[in-house]
């Protein structure tokens, strides 16, 4: 009888741990990219901002959203690993509840918003009753 079978260490008891989970490896060049992403999706709304250049209030906060959505996308992709093919669909089903979630909080927030700003006291004195 061999003792191989009985602790499982024979070949260094790496017998059930290989590198097929279905995971992205966890590399130095793919925490690197997803930092430059981030960094850069992070710096193009304050651009936006401080420089006008979209014109219009509306059209930058949907540019910010947008880009808001996609730096969601890509911190799952690159620091938390989810893949649709990961862990037997178990990602995808917290992918679209995360997408979900997301959904309702920026609908919130806006619908929140607005009605705050239309329902705003006036700031000019000369409105004022």
């Amino acid at each position: 009888m061999s003792t191989k079978a009985h602790t499982g260490h024979g070949d260094g008891g790496h017998d059930d741990h290989g590198h097929d989970s279905g995971h992205p490896e966890s590399t130095f060049k793919g925490y690197m990219t997803g930092f430059v992403l981030s960094v850069i999706l992070t710096a193009i709304p304050f651009w936006l901002v401080m420089s006008g250049t979209l014109g219009s209030n509306q059209a930058t906060a949907v540019a910010i959203l947008i880009i808001g959505a996609v730096q969601i996308v890509v911190h799952m992709i690159y620091f938390l690993h989810m893949t649709p093919s990961s862990e037997g669909g178990w990602t995808l089903m917290a992918l679209i509840f995360t997408v979900v979630m997301v959904v309702i909080t920026l609908t919130g927030s806006l619908w929140v918003m607005y009605h705050l700003n239309t329902n705003m006291m006036p700031m000019d004195p000369s409105q004022l009753p």
